[in-house]
């Protein structure tokens, strides 16, 4: 593994963040914040038993790493536990929850850094219906390399050739 300069600094800065975090703070302790860089990181806290509710992430994936506490992740049919050195990926449009342990939860998130706020074009007078949120193909995912395959009702996945679930 290649290490920068600066990697020492950060890793020494993110371990004081999590030491002088008080035990009821929540949110953001530290993110990532040089110019140009291409990544987002966060360093989070949760208190003891705090919950971020089930949600769908549809833009990114986003890796979670176990700093210090523990917790459940809340997948929408399952809740996995969460301990200090976890690592999870967690694909776009996956949903996804998390509930604190009683010594609360501290996480860093890496993901694709967003883009910046563009004008998305000329408003109509006419409304526009929403739909709503989109349907969870979570369970459509091959499980051996993480397509959505291709099809109404496909028995083997479009890319890698794997045997598919059946609905």
């Amino acid at each position: 593994m290649t290490s920068t300069p600066g990697t020492a600094r950060l890793l020494a800065d993110l371990a004081e963040r999590v030491a002088g975090a008080g035990s009821e703070q929540r949110g953001a302790l530290w993110r990532l914040a040089e110019p140009g860089r291409q990544l987002d990181a966060n360093l989070i806290r949760l208190p003891a038993d705090a919950v971020v509710d089930e949600h769908q992430e549809n833009d990114l994936d986003v890796l979670l790493l176990v700093v210090a506490g523990g917790g459940t992740l809340l997948d929408g049919a399952r809740a996995l536990p969460l301990e200090v050195g976890g690592l999870v990926w967690l694909p776009c449009a996956a949903r996804r929850g998390l509930r604190a342990g009683p010594g609360g939860l501290v996480y860093l998130t890496v993901h694709r850094r967003r883009p910046g706020l563009a004008v998305q074009g000329v408003r109509t007078a006419r409304p526009v219906a929403e739909g709503g949120e989109a349907a969870c193909l979570l369970h459509r995912i091959c499980p051996a390399c993480g397509a959505v395959p291709d099809g109404v009702a496909p028995a083997y996945c479009s890319r890698c050739g794997e045997r598919l679930a059946a609905d």
